[in-house]
């Protein structure tokens, strides 16, 4: 996915960007960068790969390299990013955070009447961040221009500029899918995709936009560009995975939500017999880990760890470009506590189960290292569509989803037209997937958390969620 960071400050704003933006890193590998306003210089840039090493390493230099007192910073999981752009509007830094289905068709529609061109990259792709720019450009003001850009894409953009007169110029993409907050100190205001990452930096919360919103900030304060819409659909797969433990959507924390979610896992299991003699509940760490601790206050079943993920030198196994290195990496995170697996009854909740490669790698390593039931709960419904709205998923075809895959081996493509009984437990086509997917991934028992569960857990009004991976519904 990706997340920015921009900092507006009476002093130079490298190092709170610097920090605030490696705040953001649990979001993306793949790219990193960082622009920069100073008076004498003006703009400044730096992009940097960043699968192979992380955001504050590849940075470490930026205080010998870049000065300023504005400076926006962003992670991404797509294109290299912020662009510096000179244009009608005059020449600014961009970044952007979200997915634009309807790229190709916007570039021919561009090409077709401005006689300009895009910097190609392989295969004659574009780069996202630089057409949402020429839309904006196509406006005489960078409000009109993000309101057109926003209206005119087909998925999602969440926008932070920064201007050659240092103020940086922050937008809410349309239906508020993504959180963008604002925040304040003596000494400067900032906006972030994560609250707690200005937090750390010594800002007040001032208050999150709402969707649609655009405003401009300095050192000063915050104007209002354009006032936020009444409609949302905030993703409700941040609580449930992406989101950090210690982050705030909506005044709901996402540690506090995955233990409430856990907790109605475990008393929608309440009396189940296949569950009689569970030794140790666990989580598929990592964010599997608090939905877990909230399954076993709930029902009292001893926690523990039967297995720890090694991670000070390994990337984030899920982002890696091979399937088999994904898996090999993965495998050699896992590091067994013997004690708490040999001849043992396991349960395990993870966040979400999309694939499910990687989990039947870790059920296969459990029962070779003895365990002797491993019993699997999803904090999550089966995942039935791939995301279309925010690009962490984009590399996921429905058919490659687990859930949609065995649907189409028990009942071919008629199955498909009876998603919503296969999502329900208490239904005949949903005990048939849920016992297809344990002969598969080799579980004891599987279940998933219901809708009504997990829109429970996050708390918020379920008109201004997007439930769309789980139910398809736009």
């Amino acid at each position: 996915m990706g997340g920015f960071f921009g900092a507006v400050c009476k002093r130079d704003a490298i190092g709170d960007v610097f920090f605030g933006t490696d705040y953001h890193s649990h979001l993306g590998t793949r790219r990193g960068g960082m622009a920069a306003w100073d008076r004498e210089i003006g703009l400044q840039r730096e992009i940097h790969n960043i699968e192979n090493s992380p955001f504050r390493t590849k940075f470490a230099q930026v205080f010998d390299e870049m000065r300023g007192t504005s400076a926006i910073g962003c992670i991404s999981d797509c294109e290299p990013q912020p662009l510096l752009i000179r244009s009608n509007l005059g020449t600014y830094a961009i970044c952007m955070v979200g997915v634009i289905n309807n790229a190709a068709a916007l570039i021919d529609q561009y090409l077709s009447f401005s006689g300009g061109h895009f910097d190609a990259m392989t295969g004659g792709r574009v780069n996202a961040t630089e057409l949402t720019a020429a839309l904006i450009d196509q406006k005489s003001n960078f409000t009109d221009g993000i309101r057109f850009a926003q209206r005119e894409i087909e998925g999602t953009a969440s926008i932070l500029i920064l201007k050659e007169d240092g103020k940086i110029v922050a937008a809410r993409d349309r239906l508020g899918r993504i959180p963008v907050c604002v925040g304040h100190s003596g000494e400067g205001m900032c906006v972030s995709f994560e609250s707690f990452a200005y937090a750390k930096l010594g800002y007040d919360d001032v208050r999150d936009l709402g969707p649609g919103e655009i405003v401009e900030i300095d050192a000063e304060g915050m104007t209002m560009l354009s006032q936020p819409g009444e409609e949302m659909r905030m993703c409700s797969f941040l609580w449930s995975y992406y989101g950090y433990p210690t982050s705030d959507y909506e005044g709901i924390n996402v540690e506090m939500m995955r233990y409430r979610n856990g907790a109605i896992l475990a008393k929608n299991d309440a009396g189940n017999p296949e569950l009689t003699g569970i030794d140790y509940v666990g989580g598929v760490p990592d964010s599997g880990t608090p939905h877990a601790i909230g399954y076993a206050n709930q029902s009292g079943k001893h926690f523990a760890r039967a297995f720890i993920k090694y991670t000070p030198t390994w990337a984030r196994s899920f982002l890696s470009g091979q399937e088999n290195e994904c898996c090999k990496v993965a495998k050699m995170k896992q590091i067994p506590i013997r004690d708490l697996i040999k001849g043992k009854r396991l349960l395990f909740v993870d966040d979400s189960i999309v694939r499910g490669t990687q989990l039947k790698e870790t059920v296969d390593f459990l029962y070779q290292n003895g365990a002797k039931e491993v019993h699997m709960r999803s904090a999550c419904p089966p995942i039935m569509y791939g995301c279309k709205y925010l690009n962490f998923s984009r590399a996921t075809e429905d058919m490659d989803l687990l859930a949609r895959r065995v649907i189409l081996q028990l009942e071919g493509e008629e199955g498909f037209s009876h998603i919503q009984e296969y999502a329900d437990s208490g239904s005949e086509r949903g005990k048939n997937l849920r016992q297809a997917i344990c002969r598969e991934m080799h579980f004891y028992s599987l279940e998933f958390q219901t809708l009504e569960g997990v829109l429970e857990a996050i708390g918020v009004d379920p008109c201004k969620l997007c439930t769309y991976c789980w139910n398809g519904k736009e």
